[in-house]
């Protein structure tokens, strides 16, 4: 079973959608996962997913109401096999706090579909632009779940 944690920033939009997305999406092709999501910051920690995403994943199938903010440590090197980050600057904080001769892979969500020209999944608590973030999301997580063993 693969071992998957999304991270972002806050913890509060994009990586518990992916978290969710991810899930849903596996549990429907019968792929068994863990995932969890957790942010660089600790601004948000306990809180449930902003209310806007929350809504915007629920248009579309997604429950992001249980899930509930943590921040991202160095154990998570440990107790996943992936670390998948929503931009560039999530993945140099994640970086920092790799333990030495660690080889967790720490790649980037939009990594998983190289096509599309785009690299990182932008904040929508800053663009407000919450279908957006869902649509790069949902496009990674397919392929994302591709690469994974059925």
């Amino acid at each position: 079973m693969q071992k998957i944690v999304f991270v972002c920033l806050g913890n509060i939009c994009r990586s518990p959608t992916a978290e969710a997305v991810v899930a849903t999406k596996a549990r429907a092709r019968s792929q068994a996962i863990l995932v969890d999501s957790a942010g660089t910051g600790d601004w948000h920690v306990g809180e449930p997913p902003y209310g806007p995403m929350q809504t915007a994943a629920a248009r579309r199938g997604y429950d992001l109401s249980g899930l509930r903010a943590r921040q991202v440590s160095a154990g998570d090197f440990e107790a996943f096999d992936v670390i998948v980050v929503m931009d560039e600057a999530n993945q140099r904080a994640v970086e920092t706090l790799r333990p030495q001769g660690n080889t967790t892979p720490v790649r980037l969500m939009m990594s998983y579909v190289p096509d599309i020209g785009v690299t990182a999944v932008p904040d929508p608590y800053y663009t407000r632009n919450f279908d957006e973030a869902l649509d790069l999301i949902e496009v990674a997580a397919e392929g994302l779940l591709a690469v994974l063993d059925p």
